[in-house]
């Protein structure tokens, strides 16, 4: 008797293949014996449903498969991806709000610190809330210190007011504050080196908690501190805190007023240089906002004002000068070698490219960036971002003055293009990681360089201005600018330069006379322009000159008075080229070798 198979349906058939209504749909199957692994299950058509189809029929119909190419056929397959994020360790990272930061006894007892320290300076009071009253909102803000070497050294919490809820000429008025400039920062380091003076640096806690406020400000209670007595009063404050759009102009004025009564006086070209003047005693203060250096011709004089300072304000002697503002300083036998390796380093990190491959200039001569590109960038705000950094790397860095110049003109609409050229620059500093600027001994003497692209720019045929000024050896300024107005001639551009050189020199001069310091011969400006200085020497006008008549009595005046000295250099000996213009390798690595200095034993300072 023969054996029969049982049931079995026959999966993704398309309704074309379907049996009518007089096919079982299913056969069944009594044997236990299994079917063949090589075998296709079919449907074949049978006039009797109680018959089955033998297990040995030899002839099978061939599968008719599915014209449409899928991934299974293809043999394309993609594992399943399984999420192993896991929750960051926010005593490694800062925590992004209160409550995840209140969960870290590390972060409450830094809350609990800075509201102790609010506290104790009598930074408000509580009032009753009224409807009248423009509330102010407050946050923390969370901060790793860390060590030399990378470890966290101390969890700092700050609260910070929230500003932008401030209205004009209700709870704020006047807002500016000065900062130091970056060459009064350099002259100082040049002035110390040349006279082996100590550099100090101090820094101080809660700044902006010693400023006094004129205006009338009301703010929220700080959340996981409100009062359980009075939990709906709110803060009237008394000083000013990190955050109020008045709070640096505050702090200003408190820190300087108090250096006024310890016989300071205050640099007519520079509002953050103060100068201390005792016999034949000289100190110099520096103030960028809580961060402070101080210098002078005698130590005991400079750590007794130390002492007066930590009498009033929460000072911190943080000894040497080493990091300051991101700025590196190394000491030397010849001086103080000044990097800014770390703040290059973490910008390269932030940017994804420390593994990028270095490029030998920062700027490559062809093609010239142009506003002409199509491809706008869809979110710009990473190209502003890198822009804006590295516009501070040049406090060092004079080297790629002129490549970020040009990347900062296309800020309003940058294209990929322009983006490249921003990385490019990236690029180059990967591979010169170990240059700075060596403020060593030398002359009191003023030496400017000056010189200019003519019609440099392809687009609306600009020139740009390149200006560079030494103070014995050492660099103190560096300028790449385009001019505001179009040149008719080489001649023009380049005695545009020279009167942006002069103005340079005239506040420079400013500054080493608030210093108590006289040059003692007039600054010489050189320019590779016989023209340009035959202009300057020359009182006689001629049409094609007439229209710079302004720049021309300006520059004349300072020649006649023997504020400066013009003098001829040529072209190849030019410093100042390489603020003008795109250099090929050889010749921008030879006008580098005239401002910067290569040091390989860095130590990485701050955090």
């Amino acid at each position: 008797m023969p054996t029969f198979t049982e049931p079995t349906t026959i999966p993704n058939r398309s309704s074309s293949q379907r049996p009518t209504s007089a096919e079982p749909t299913t056969i069944p199957n009594t044997s236990s014996s299994p079917m063949p692994t090589s075998a296709v299950p079919l449907l074949i058509p049978i006039s009797n449903p109680n018959l089955a189809i033998p297990n040995s029929s030899p002839q099978i119909p061939p599968l008719s498969f599915h014209p449409m190419t899928t991934r299974s056929k293809s043999g394309i397959s993609k594992k399943k991806l399984f999420s192993t994020a896991t929750t960051p360790d926010h005593l490694q990272t800062e925590p992004p709000n209160y409550t995840v930061a209140s969960k870290y006894p590390e972060w409450r007892a830094a809350m609990a610190s800075e509201f102790a320290a609010l506290q104790r300076q009598n930074t408000w009071s509580l009032v009753p809330s009224s409807p009248s009253q423009n509330l102010v909102g407050c946050r923390w803000v969370y901060k790793i210190k860390r060590a030399t070497d990378g470890s966290v050294s101390r969890y700092k919490a700050r609260l910070v007011a929230k500003g932008f809820h401030q209205q004009a000429g209700v709870d704020y008025a006047e807002t500016f504050s000065p900062v130091v400039k970056p060459p009064t920062v350099r002259i100082i380091l040049s002035l110390a080196a040349q006279n082996r003076w100590q550099l100090r640096q101090l820094d101080v806690s809660n700044a902006f908690l010693h400023g006094y406020l004129q205006e009338t400000v009301y703010m929220a209670q700080p959340t996981g501190f409100i009062d359980v007595v009075q939990p709906s009063h709110v803060c009237h404050l008394h000083k000013s805190l990190y955050g109020l759009k008045q709070a640096p102009r505050a702090w200003f004025e408190r820190f300087t007023s108090h250096l006024l009564t310890l016989g300071f006086t205050a640099s007519v070209a520079d509002a953050s240089l103060f100068v201390l003047k005792q016999d034949s005693v000289i100190v110099y203060l520096l103030l960028y906002v809580d961060d402070i250096i101080i210098t002078g011709s005698d130590s005991t004089v400079v750590s007794n004002i130390i002492s007066q300072l930590s009498t009033t304000f929460e000072v911190k002697d943080l000894g040497p000068l080493r990091y300051f503002l991101g700025l590196q300083i190394d000491y030397k036998k010849a001086g103080f070698f000044v990097h800014q390796s770390k703040y290059i380093t973490d910008l390269l990190m932030k940017f994804k490219m420390s593994d990028c491959k270095p490029t030998s200039t920062p700027i490559a001569t062809a093609p010239v960036l142009s506003t002409s590109a199509s491809d706008s960038l869809a979110d710009p705000t990473p190209y502003r971002s890198l822009v804006g950094a590295l516009q501070y790397a040049t406090f060092t860095r004079p080297d790629i003055t002129f490549a970020v110049n040009r990347v900062c003109q296309f800020m309003h609409n940058p294209s990929s293009a322009h983006f490249v050229a921003a990385k490019r620059i990236l690029r180059y500093l990967k591979g010169s990681l170990d240059k700075g600027v060596l403020f060593q001994p030398g002359p009191l003497t003023l030496t400017a360089f000056t010189d200019a692209d003519w019609a440099g720019d392809p687009v609306d045929r600009r020139s740009t201005s390149g200006i560079t000024v030494f103070l014995g050896n050492n660099p103190i300024t560096w300028l790449s600018k385009k001019q505001h107005t179009v040149s008719r001639s080489s001649t023009e551009a380049e005695y545009r330069s020279l009167a942006t050189g002069a103005a340079e020199l005239a506040w420079l001069r400013q500054v080493i006379c608030d210093l108590g310091l006289y040059l003692a011969s007039a600054p010489i400006m050189w320019c590779d322009n016989t023209s340009a200085l035959a202009l300057a020497s020359n009182p006689v006008f001629h049409g094609r000159t007439k229209h710079i008549e302004v720049d021309y009595h300006f520059v004349r005046e300072c020649v006649v008075r023997g504020d400066i000295c013009l003098q001829f250099i040529s072209t190849d000996d030019q410093v100042a080229d390489i603020f003008t213009k795109a250099l090929p390798t050889p010749r921008f690595h030879r006008l580098c070798s005239k401002l910067l200095v290569c040091s390989t034993d860095h130590m990485f300072e701050g955090g």
